[in-house]
């Protein structure tokens, strides 16, 4: 799903998305980070991903519902994906690959 952000790594764009819901992420030295969920993440009317999640930060100050549509911009970016560990059975289920995310969304506000 995501191959169309393939084509656009270090570029910084706008975007929409639909909120879903929270969530919540450890973080460092035991702290509890909330997490947001989109789904149905476009880039001018093209589907480029089913779902991203954010960190929530400053930027986000929104009061959010589910099914707010969002506009921000970010920048793509690739990551390693998969399991990192020592242990080669999850090594198997779990290779490293690499996928592409959007990375520090700024200019967020609620679109109609």
């Amino acid at each position: 799903m995501r191959k169309e952000l393939k084509k656009e790594v270090g570029v910084r764009k706008t975007f929409t998305a639909v909120f879903n819901r929270y969530g919540n992420k450890n973080g460092w030295k035991g702290t509890t980070l909330v997490t947001l969920l989109f789904t149905d993440v476009r880039d001018n009317g093209n589907l480029v991903a089913d779902h991203i999640w954010f960190t929530k930060t400053k930027g986000f100050s929104l009061d959010l519902k589910e099914g707010d549509k969002v506009q921000f911009d970010a920048r793509v970016k690739e990551y390693l994906k998969g399991y990192k560990g020592y242990k080669i059975e999850a090594q198997i289920e779990k290779p490293l690959e690499i996928d592409y995310k959007l990375s520090n969304p700024t200019k967020i506000k609620k679109v109609l």
